[in-house]
């Protein structure tokens, strides 16, 4: 079967979207730096530990919520332990525990409100509730269609 290109209605979908994306992904960066000195990176773990019993999760774990390869999660925590942001404990002989510290739980709740203003700011203040409702249904559909293609490691 041959491949066909896009049509002009999916090449703008497409480019619009994937463009937005961006640029969400650029001014928050950029805000939140501004603003608390985090990168987004930090404050994806802080926000996921915050609402972890205690605290804490296994290193696998806070890697699969985040959806971050393993490496990637390594480095992120390393970075985040020299700041004093998060700590790294044993379990077992093998498992890890990333655990958020009281100054890691002090830099994301001063992060937060500013934060959210800016998600508002940003996003949620250009669209109804409805337009909203419709995007997050979008949304989920595609990120659930990616997560049941992505390959298990």
């Amino acid at each position: 079967m041959e491949q066909q290109g896009l049509t002009e209605r999916e090449l703008r979908a497409w480019r619009t979207s994937f463009r937005m994306l961006e640029l969400l992904r650029t001014r928050i960066e950029q805000q939140l730096q501004a603003s608390s000195g985090l990168s987004n990176a930090d404050y994806t773990v802080l926000a996921l530990l915050s609402e972890a019993p205690d605290g804490r999760m296994r290193a696998f774990e806070l890697g699969r919520v985040a959806d971050w390869e393993k490496s990637r999660l390594h480095h992120q925590l390393t970075r985040m332990s020299e700041r004093g942001l998060v700590n790294r404990e044993r379990c077992g002989s093998r498992g890890m525990y990333a655990v958020i510290t009281a100054n890691g739980l002090a830099a994301l709740k001063e992060a937060v409100p500013s934060h959210a203003q800016e998600v508002r700011r940003l996003f949620v203040d250009h669209l109804t509730p409805e337009q909203l409702d419709q995007f997050a249904d979008i949304a989920a559909t595609i990120l659930d269609r990616l997560q049941a293609d992505q390959p298990t490691t």
